[in-house]
């Protein structure tokens, strides 16, 4: 079941602590599959590129990029469950405001400098776009989520169902 659907029927059924519960279990489990990947990504970064060639361009290009490859698995597997579950808490237009501000304020902007301005090319716009772009929407949102009253996100949950279940 996605975390957005399972944070939103927790919060509707006044259930904070199992909201938070689901949380955890969802964070935590991509946290381990995205450190299992990078992990992977890290010790074979020189043989990644024998997957798609044997053409030492191509070698040498995957071999540099793998790099990035890795924090992005890793942080693309984090990024997506918290932005669920600000959308299954009812936090959309916050999750819409930081999505854009980060993306198109800090990543491209940066990957742009990056990319061109230092001359770093593909490696410079991606790693713009990761660390200034999807590490920053990963921070906010885990911020927002660990500040988070389960118990009070649960209260207002409970009180739009009942106002929105009342029969006119």
């Amino acid at each position: 079941m996605k975390i957005t659907v399972r944070v939103a029927n927790e919060l509707g059924a006044g259930n904070g602590k199992g909201a938070k519960f689901a949380t955890i279990v969802a964070v935590e489990t991509s946290v381990v599959i995205g450190v299992f990947f990078w992990v992977l990504i890290m010790f074979f970064h020189n043989e990644l590129g024998l997957i798609f060639s044997s053409s030492e361009v191509v070698l040498h290009a995957v071999n540099e990029l793998s790099i990035l490859l890795a924090f992005t698995i890793l942080l693309n597997s984090v990024q997506p469950v918290l932005s669920g579950v600000a959308v299954g808490s009812g936090w959309q237009s916050y999750v819409a405001y930081i999505n854009l501000g980060c993306y198109y304020l800090i990543g491209v902007p940066m990957g742009f400098l990056m990319g061109w301005a230092f001359n770093l090319g593909v490696m410079g716009i991606w790693a713009g776009m990761i660390f200034g772009g999807t590490a920053t929407q990963t921070l906010i949102l885990a911020i927002i989520t660990i500040r988070c009253d389960w118990d009070k996100e649960a209260e207002k949950a409970c009180m739009h169902v009942n106002k929105w279940s009342e029969i006119k």
